[in-house]
């Protein structure tokens, strides 16, 4: 029922309802086709119906509506209401308010000190919308009349009374609806102002409401009446009677804890005390509950009965209960559905993630073989097939922002698992994985057994983040409690320090992420499946940007996706000037730059409606970001002989890096510099000693090294630099220096040589192709022996580079060398 309504314009104000009266045309008689209007001016209405017979009072406050008023014929104070179809809409068009409305009449207008008028009108007749004829100063409509069917036969007439009884009926469940004006508003000998009285006390919903009135028969409307108001004297009634029993128990429950006092009382008096009794009986309940092995039982049992006889200020008292409750509030049972759904998975994964097919295959075989194991574990006449047995550890190594984390979290969504993700970097104690001891104060359980109370669930999917990044001190090494927690083998009875009983690991899928595997122990290392993840091309992060990162940046930075357009093309120069990464975070960073930018323009403006959107372009780019913070200076650089251009592998993805030599007066003198670690230093002699003894061969004077010492220097010094990988692009600078043969400028090499220039194999080949890539190299010279490496790498790149496989220096030097 209407008993309050909270509208503007055309709308209730305090809810009231008067019922027409039946004298004169514009108090509730209908108007005949010979004074039926052909054009009338509409007043939408918003979140109200307005029915023919019945009286409202209304509120107008828009500037519009009230030129509307002003401008009514003053002698029959006729307009249109028609319902609008967004309430929220101040302003509605003719597109957003229904074409089927109500004549009203309007009575007793009343202007207030705020503007506002309040009025009385008498609905009319129905008519429908033919067409608009203006809309400004307000809507003005051409309409014809909508004519009911009000032909009354037995059985509308049993209907009408049989909706009067269930009016009263429902009525008695909302006090709000004075009984004398009920009685008056449903005396009344019409049926058709009967349904549209009654249709107006009800809280019907605009829509409901809307087609009620367009209902055009009498049986249609009392049918639905009838129905309507039997479905809501049914929940009434179940109401009533809900609330009947919450106070029927409420008072039980007085009852019994008067009666529970009474009984403390008389045990106090007896020396007696029941709050252990009871706790301990809770206990007991929860541990039968818990469907615990029966070591942990065991255990659980033992503890309680020390709880019932320690005092409850003893200090062992809350150690022994905080032991209880973490043991019963272990999903020992409780597990998640997994959804083995390969389809799913994939579509999962690419909804997430663009690109990483590798990874993706990988995880979808992972999925394959658990779905596999668990339809071969059904049958049990395979009796190879240990079901204790779910699978490997993945490990995701590759370097920061390529979507190692969120590949986890995509994992659990694929399956269906509850998901949690536990950080290790810089941990250095190993209680943060086995637990503290109870004989410590404040002790926990580790992390891991904290993560499975949290989620409650045996086999959720565990980030281990960072794994790479764990320290070891005099608190003990937790690279090494991972070793059991990390074994499949032994992680069926792991053992929390705190809890001191077994518990089953073997269902919960870890997946550990890392930048790099060198600081990872080599036994731990071989517990887990590594999939790396050697970061993006630049059409990738096209793609991601489009799809991913502009839309998450435009809602965080409060932007409609209208107000700004950023081209394919304007990515592109992001990438390319501003970012110089494996990953995509700084990419994510500057196009968030670009959209504070444009969000702080549009909040300039008068209630934030922007005059257009605003469509960022590559000139736009210095103005927004500032000058380009990287410029391909590979060409430039490499012009000069004694420069050569390497590739790098470190734990934020592959780089290019410039090695230059020098010579100068002296005696056989050899000075390295840029920080370097003494694997690359040997790297260093080693390619030197090379070239002298190939001094001959290259056209080098026997007697230059005496005379002559060399510089071996690599910029940006303040980076340490470590590695074999050097070994031929040091030699190859060497030998541009003193053949004064520039190398080729679109050249970048890796690999490292051996005192009788043999090129020996390197890792990292995929990260330092696609830095190369990046730097926007053409020739890229490798080992022979890494040849089969070449195959991890995307087409694009193949198509782009070219890859010269040498087996010795001399293969190097003749394609690296310019002879022009």
């Amino acid at each position: 029922m209407n008993s309050s309504h909270k509208l503007n314009d055309g709308t209730f104000q305090d809810g009231s309802l008067l019922v027409a009266e039946e004298n004169g045309p514009s108090n509730g008689r209908s108007l005949t086709q010979a004074n039926f209007p052909t054009t009338l001016p509409i007043l939408p209405l918003r979140g109200l119906v307005v029915y023919p017979h019945t009286a409202v009072p209304l509120n107008v406050g828009q500037p519009r509506s009230i030129r509307l008023l002003e401008n009514t014929d003053p002698q029959t104070g006729l307009i249109g209401l028609c319902a609008s179809h967004n309430r929220d809409r101040a302003l509605p068009g003719p597109e957003e308010i229904y074409r089927i409305g109500t004549i009203a009449a309007v009575h007793r207008q009343l202007r207030r000190q705020d503007g506002t008028v309040r009025m009385l009108v008498n609905g009319l007749n129905r008519f429908r919308i033919k067409t608009f004829v203006t809309t400004e100063p307000f809507l003005v409509a051409e309409i014809e009349p909508l004519p009911e069917d009000i032909r009354s036969t037995t059985q509308t007439e049993a209907m009408a009374r049989n909706l009067v009884d269930m009016f009263m009926r429902l009525a008695e469940f909302v006090p709000s609806i004075p009984g004398d004006l009920l009685a008056s508003s449903l005396n009344l000998e019409q049926p058709l102002q009967l349904v549209y009285t009654i249709a107006t006390y009800l809280q019907l919903e605009l829509s409901d409401a809307q087609k009620f009135l367009e209902f055009n028969s009498i049986a249609e409307k009392l049918g639905w009446l009838v129905r309507h108001i039997g479905k809501e004297t049914q929940i009434m009634e179940m109401g009533q009677r809900i609330r009947s029993e919450a106070f029927g128990q409420m008072e039980q429950a007085q009852r019994e804890y008067f009666l529970r006092e009474q009984l403390k009382a008389i045990q106090r008096e007896l020396g007696e005390a029941d709050e252990r009794e009871v706790e301990a009986q809770t206990f007991r309940s929860k541990i039968d509950e818990a469907n615990m092995p029966a070591e942990a039982r065991q255990e659980a049992e033992r503890e309680l009965s020390r709880l019932t006889r320690l005092p409850v200020a003893a200090a062992e008292y809350g150690v022994v209960r905080t032991y209880l409750e973490w043991l019963v509030n272990l999903p020992w049972t409780q597990t998640s559905t997994d959804n083995l759904d390969l389809q799913h998975a994939r579509a999962v994964l690419d909804e997430d993630h663009h690109g990483l097919d590798e990874v993706k295959e990988r995880i979808v075989e992972f999925l394959a073989v658990r779905r596999l194991r668990e339809g071969r574990m059904v049958d049990t006449a395979v009796s190879s097939y240990r079901p204790d047995r779910l699978g490997a550890i993945l490990c995701f190594v590759g370097p920061p922002g390529v979507g190692k984390t969120s590949l986890g979290r995509s994992i659990a969504r694929a399956m269906g698992r509850k998901f949690a993700r536990i950080s290790l970097g810089g941990m250095r104690d190993e209680a943060e994985i086995r637990g503290h001891r109870r004989t410590y104060i404040a002790a926990l359980p580790g992390r891991i057994m904290q993560m499975l109370r949290r989620t409650q669930s045996k086999n959720p999917v565990i980030i281990l983040d960072e794994i790479d990044k764990l320290g070891a001190d005099f608190r003990g090494d937790p690279a090494s409690a991972l070793l059991e927690v990390l074994d499949p083998e032994q992680n069926r009875t792991f053992r929390d320090h705190y809890l001191d009983v077994p518990f089953d690991l073997s269902e919960v899928m870890f997946i550990t992420t890392a930048n790099t595997l060198d600081a990872i122990p080599v036994a731990l290392q071989d517990r887990m499946e590594v999939i790396r993840l050697a970061g993006y091309m630049e059409s990738e992060k096209v793609a991601i940007a489009a799809q991913y990162l502009l839309p998450r940046q435009i809602h965080e930075n409060g932007l409609l996706p209208d107000e700004i357009g950023v081209e394919t093309a304007v990515l592109q120069q992001i990438i390319r000037d501003y970012t110089r990464e494996a990953g995509v975070r700084e990419l994510e960073r500057q196009i968030g730059r670009v959209c504070r930018k444009v969000a702080t323009a549009v909040a300039q403006q008068p209630d934030f409606a922007a005059t257009h959107p605003q469509t960022i372009t590559a000139n736009q780019l210095p103005n927004l970001l500032g000058p380009a913070r990287y410029q391909p200076d590979t060409a430039q650089r490499t012009r000069t002989p004694g420069v050569a251009t390497g590739l790098a592998w470190t734990s934020t993805g592959g780089h290019i890096l410039f090695i230059e030599a020098a010579k100068m007066p002296g005696q056989k003198g050899l000075t390295i510099t840029g920080q370097l670690g003494e694997v690359m230093q040997e790297s260093a002699q080693a390619a030197l000693t090379y070239v002298r003894a190939k001094a001959e061969q290259i056209g080098v004077a026997p007697n230059f090294f005496d005379k002559h010492d060399i510089h071996i220097h690599i910029p940006a010094g303040a980076i340490p630099k470590d590695g074999p990988s050097a070994g031929i692009t040091i030699a190859t600078a060497l030998a541009s220096l003193l053949t004064e043969c520039a190398v080729c400028e679109d050249t970048g090499m890796t690999g490292e040589i051996t005192l009788r220039g043999q090129i020996m194999p390197v890792g990292g080949l995929k990260e330092k192709v696609l830095a190369a890539h990046r730097a926007g190299l053409k020739k890229v010279i490798l080992p022979q022996q890494n040849e089969p490496d070449l195959a991890e790498l995307p087409p694009e790149i193949k198509e782009t580079l070219t890859f010269i496989l040498a087996h010795t220096m001399d293969d190097v030097l003749q394609a690296a060398l310019c002879t022009d």
